[in-house]
């Protein structure tokens, strides 16, 4: 896979001022600190969703918000804050991300309040856009040419890594201290790094630029990508014919019209549309989005589905979705070199034909389903979505020109956390509209009365998490028969957004036909 990063070694600026400042491998050691606490981050907050409802009082939407507001906040901010470290420097911009990230997650460790959490996760998106743009340019201002590659393949294993086990790290903490305790982990991280970070970093930058910022693209670009996930959460509630769901569509179209329109006559536009103008790089954004669509919805409702439906523990959770990531920190650098020998459009066109297969394998899962018959499903998921991940990568930043090599790279960014942000929404959509068709057959089917309408719409919040609404004063047989007709409706919408995710991986599949290799580029040089 071609790297989209400088090949050659930096220009010699002002030197370093003490001892190890500029140190390779403590640059890279600081460098995966900040961006390993992110992504930890990231994946244990699935495993906590159950006890942040549970202790809050939060519902779907809500835990929804806890990822989507972060995510949002991350997508919208991830070019500008590359911008920002090039014009003013990677190495402040990373450590005002790495303090900002570390005090917001303490913030929601002390949060008694499911409003304040999603307002800090918003807050930790932000923080934690600033650390991903500016972790590559301090590697590259850090490492010769030589050795670049090594550093960015340790680097991308920390990451893996890190990844994988936050299952398990999310579940420990959970199980045996508290959901807090998964932010304030946080805390330490983000304190190593800092130090780390403020001794031996050097102040890596990319060619001044002259003008400003386009404020006006990132309002209208945020507005719009908040119009629609809210339109798309809220349509369940409203109704998908209702005016008010309309009117978010319809608000986010038409503020997605003018942001076109102002990065069209932007004189320093935040995406400049010339990047489409290369069909692979165009289906290569797609095809990340698709990606994380189907990557996070999976994890997001898998979690309700071992904890609340099969009763697990959250240790027990993580291990259970140890395949996925395994899988993925396996078959990366696999689907690296596979690219780079065949190309990308074959890896491409079978990873996703595989998730599609994965997908419909999981939509056959059912409630009393064994680890045996759950891992090997999980696991083609993650071996399917890696060629994705390694390969859209190549053809959105190879298909780039030089000039805006930086600007694909954040728009790769963007184009994952919208779609994971997009996954957990569409999928919650669909999987609670399914709850509530499907909950009445369910109930009579199992003997109870009949819900009303009124009845439906109380129930299903609750169990679209899968938790069975039990009355207090329930009789032990009515409360079993209302736990297997809750369990046998999650089931069915989990089985109907798989159905959903299986049929948008056969299309990303077929998309990506239309891919070319990326060519080769390289960035543009940076000073010290």
């Amino acid at each position: 896979m071609s790297q989209p990063v400088v090949q050659e070694r930096l220009p010699a600026g002002a030197g370093p001022k003490r001892p190890g400042m500029g140190n390779p491998w403590l640059t890279l050691i600081a460098v995966a600190l900040g961006v390993i606490m992110v992504t930890l981050d990231g994946t244990v907050v699935a495993i906590a969703n159950p006890a942040i409802s549970k202790d809050l009082g939060a519902s779907l939407s809500d835990l929804q918000w806890v990822t989507n507001g972060y995510l949002l906040a991350l997508a919208v901010s991830l070019i500008t804050a590359g911008k920002l470290g090039d014009r003013f420097g990677h190495k402040p911009v990373f450590l005002i991300g790495v303090t900002g990230f570390a005090l917001s997650s303490a913030g929601i460790g002390f949060s008694k309040e499911i409003g304040i959490v999603i307002a800090l996760r918003v807050l930790q998106g932000l923080f934690g856009a600033m650390l991903q743009p500016t972790a590559l340019g301090l590697l590259r201002a850090a490492f010769p040419a030589e050795r670049l590659n090594m550093a960015i393949g340790i680097w991308g294993a920390c990451i893996a890594a890190s990844t994988a086990a936050g299952p398990i790290v999310g579940g420990l903490l959970v199980q045996h201290v508290n959901w807090q305790s998964v932010f304030f982990i946080n805390v330490p991280v983000g304190l190593v790094a800092l130090v780390v970070g403020a001794l031996f970093l050097l102040n890596a930058r990319g060619e001044s630029q002259s003008g400003g910022f386009d404020i006006t693209g990132i309002v209208l670009l945020s507005g719009m990508l908040f119009a629609l996930v809210w339109g798309v959460i809220k349509a369940p509630t409203y109704g998908w014919g209702d005016a008010k769901t309309f009117a978010f569509f319809g608000g986010a179209i038409v503020l997605l019209i003018l942001f076109l329109v102002r990065e069209h006559m932007a004189r320093q536009p935040l995406l400049p549309l010339t990047l489409f103008r290369s069909v692979s790089l165009s289906v290569g954004v797609v095809l990340m989005m698709l990606m994380a669509f189907g990557m996070f919805g999976a994890m997001f409702f898998l979690t309700f589905y071992l904890q609340s439906v099969h009763g697990l523990t959250p240790v027990a959770t993580g291990v259970r979705l140890l395949p996925m990531m395994l899988a993925m920190m396996v078959a990366s650098p696999v689907a690296g070199g596979l690219i780079s020998k065949v190309g990308p459009r074959v890896p491409l066109v079978a990873g996703m034909a595989f998730a599609s297969v994965a997908f419909l394998g999981m939509s056959r899962l059912g409630v009393d389903a064994s680890f045996a018959a759950m891992a090997p499903w999980f696991a083609l998921i993650g071996i399917g979505l890696s060629p994705v991940m390694v390969g859209a990568t190549d053809i959105i930043v190879g298909n780039a020109p030089v000039q805006l090599s930086g600007v694909a790279g954040g728009l790769q960014q963007v184009a994952m956390q919208v779609g994971g942000a997009l996954g957990t929404s569409v999928l919650g959509a669909v999987l609670t509209a399914k709850v509530a068709g499907v909950l009445p057959g369910h109930m009579t089917d199992a003997g109870l009365a009949k819900p009303t309408p009124a009845q439906v719409d109380l129930m299903k919040g609750a169990i679209s998490q899968g938790v069975a609404p039990v009355p207090k004063n329930a009789p032990p047989q009515v409360a079993q028969l209302i736990v297997k007709a809750s369990h046998l409706s999650f089931i069915d919408g989990m089985h109907l957004a798989f159905i959903v995710s299986a049929a948008m991986a056969f299309a990303a599949a077929l998309l990506s036909l239309l891919v070319r290799a990326g060519r080769q580029v390289e960035g543009a040089a940076m000073h010290v």
